[in-house]
């Protein structure tokens, strides 16, 4: 397995001072600092390629050393130790890796390992974007404050399929004709299956699921008439992205949130006028009451929608 995660066609540093290893890294992947224990002259090794969105690494450092960064803000962070072992100081508990385990990292949680002398590992980075577009293409529901893994720890054993895509990805990568277009489904592959198979706060919605998100928005809506509602605003109620509030809508309507909301709107309107029980001084008060400020517009929307003036029907009230 190891032989094929990055070979020496994406040999960038071979035998060096660390210390040139983690400029690079700072420069072209993401910022950290090292500290090594004293030995004799570690030398360090590191092959890297950037695929479409993907940061892939490969490093050994040739000594122990201490990798620390804040928190990678809009970046995954995923390594798989190849050789030695490494410490994981996580916000509330450590982990121990050893060769052939995977480690996650979410974007708010800082970064703090310890790698032994003989330490290897295989990095993946990968942007919070390629998930939220993974959710948004799939339809899943993914919490307002973004996605998170809730679980860090694993064997490559657990995750079937996992470790050969991660293999494909790196020979496609130190292909010489490899095409940014194969780069990029190859991404969304890797954040599909991230998604799948490691535990996280994304629903992955069954088929008829929409339905019931429609219909929990719906609810929402109905309840909320004589508010400024407005399209964040619901998507937020939904635990998914406005793109695909607006794909829900879309299919499943034929409107986009904002018509549907005015439609529900005028609606409870025309119930009012036609209910004699409903208390209404004045068409102007009860257009406003709904948040209707344009009442011409208002007018000609009520007109559309039940094929007569709010007028009309307010007389025939009286």
């Amino acid at each position: 397995m190891e032989s094929l995660l990055l070979g020496q066609r994406s040999a960038v540093f071979d035998q060096v001072d660390p210390h040139r290893v983690s400029d690079y890294v700072n420069q072209h992947v993401g910022q950290h600092c090292i500290s090594l224990a004293k030995s004799a002259r570690p030398q360090a090794n590191l092959n890297h390629r950037k695929f479409a969105q993907l940061d892939l690494c490969r490093i050994s450092y040739g000594g122990s050393v201490r990798v620390v960064s804040p928190a990678l803000e809009n970046l995954f962070h995923l390594q798989v130790l190849l050789q030695g072992q490494c410490l994981w100081r996580g916000p509330q508990h450590e982990q121990y890796l050893l060769p052939g385990e995977l480690l996650l990292i979410n974007p708010d949680d800082p970064v703090d390992l310890t790698y032994s002398e003989d330490c290897e590992k295989f990095i993946l980075k990968v942007p919070v974007a390629v998930l939220e577009s993974v959710c948004d293409d799939q339809r899943w529901q993914r919490p307002a404050g973004g996605v998170r893994f809730l679980r860090n720890h694993y064997q490559l054993t657990e995750l079937e399929g996992f470790t050969n895509l991660l293999a494909m990805i790196c020979q496609e990568a130190e292909a010489q004709d490899s095409l940014l277009r194969v780069q990029e489904h190859y991404t969304q592959i890797i954040g599909t299956k991230l998604l799948s198979l490691l535990h996280c706060n994304v629903s992955r919605e069954e088929q008829g699921s929409a339905s019931v998100s429609l219909g929990r928005i719906q609810t929402y809506i109905d309840s909320h008439l004589s508010h400024k509602l407005a399209a964040a605003e619901l998507a937020e109620h939904a635990c998914i992205s406005l793109r695909a509030l607006y794909g829900l809508f879309e299919r499943q309507l034929g409107l986009s949130p904002m018509q549907y909301v005015r439609q529900r709107k005028l609606a409870r309107i025309h119930a009012c006028l036609i209910d004699p029980h409903c208390t209404v001084r004045s068409l102007t008060e009860l257009a406003m009451d709904y948040g209707f400020v344009h009442l011409g517009r208002f007018a000609e929307s009520y007109r559309q929608q039940f094929g007569e003036l709010p007028s009309a029907t307010f007389k025939r009230r009286h």
